[in-house]
């Protein structure tokens, strides 16, 4: 009945954000296809956590369970994170109790946020209760997914970051995060006794050693973090580069126009994806400059 419920919730989810896309398109403000697409799909992964094999079997082997735990705090959350806009959020951020809630994707609160979850949920005593209590395990799921949102939307979310939080600080917070993960997995694959007693009946009766279950589950744990650790890696810093590259487009731009752009701003414009926003204000600025003014005015 759980899987059940697992399972619809996302189905939920798509129609309602797809919904808001065909509001949004009238607007001319809807995501794009790219991000349209990872929004759906992580929501089909996250139904397949729980509908296929994966999800009977994430309640027997703790291999299993770190397999749909690690697919849904990463693969899952970072596909949805990279759906989102601030356009697609716009109603929920009108909720004042939601809106609040926007202060958690930030670098500082999000570690916090996704040591405790995580390694709350991974001690003994609550772990056997979710496997055990129907009710707790759809909590746990729902801790993943909150934790790895948390995540990737502030390295990856519309929502205002410190000027610190660079490509350098986004890459630092996901190696943090690995580090938590890995000290986790070690424990997992170098403990010499179970950690979780109910499942290690549940595998020795299915014929699996349960130190060697921990163990895989350890290695599951390691392996997936670092893949995910590289590709922001690679992803950071080709973004870094694009934006470097916009960024001195619209200084040079500007210069050959003669208005002054300050560097930040063409920073920011570059970062936020507005750049040819800012070029048509300086090609208009420029057009009807008078002779010995400069400068761009107002925002992007």
């Amino acid at each position: 009945m759980t899987a059940v419920l697992e399972a619809l919730v996302p189905a939920v989810l798509i129609a309602a954000y797809m919904k808001r896309v065909a509001t949004l398109r009238r607007l001319g403000r809807e995501p794009s296809l790219g991000r349209q697409v990872c929004f759906v799909t992580g929501m089909l992964l996250l139904a397949l956590t729980q509908v296929t094999p994966l999800g009977e079997l994430s309640r027997e082997l703790v291999s299993a369970h770190m397999l749909a735990h690690t697919l849904i705090t990463d693969e899952t959350a970072l596909l949805l994170a990279l759906g989102l806009t601030g356009p697609v959020l716009g109603p929920l951020l009108g909720v004042p109790v939601l809106r609040q809630l926007v202060h958690l994707f930030n670098p500082a609160a999000v570690l916090v946020l996704w040591a405790v979850l995580i390694g709350f949920w991974h001690l003994p005593g609550p772990y056997e209760a979710a496997a055990e209590n129907p009710i707790l395990h759809i909590v746990q799921h729902g801790s993943f997914l909150f934790a790895g949102l948390g995540l990737w939307l502030t390295v990856f979310g519309p929502f205002p970051q410190p000027r610190w939080f660079n490509a350098g600080a986004r890459i630092g917070l996901v190696v943090v995060v690995h580090l938590f993960n890995m000290a986790l997995s070690n424990a997992l694959m170098f403990s010499g006794s179970p950690f979780y007693e109910s499942y290690a009946a549940t595998a020795a009766a299915r014929g699996v050693d349960p130190l060697t279950d921990q163990g895989i589950a350890g290695g599951i744990l390691m392996a997936q973090g670092f893949v995910v650790m590289l590709g922001v890696l690679a992803w950071e810093l080709l973004r870094w580069a694009r934006e470097e590259t916009a960024r001195q487009e619209l200084l040079d731009f500007a210069r050959e126009r003669g208005v002054e752009l300050d560097e930040e701003r063409a920073r920011r414009a570059a970062r936020s994806g507005s750049a040819q926003k800012l070029r048509e204000r300086i090609e208009a600025q420029a057009a009807r400059r008078p002779v010995g003014d400069s400068g761009v005015r107002g925002e992007t």
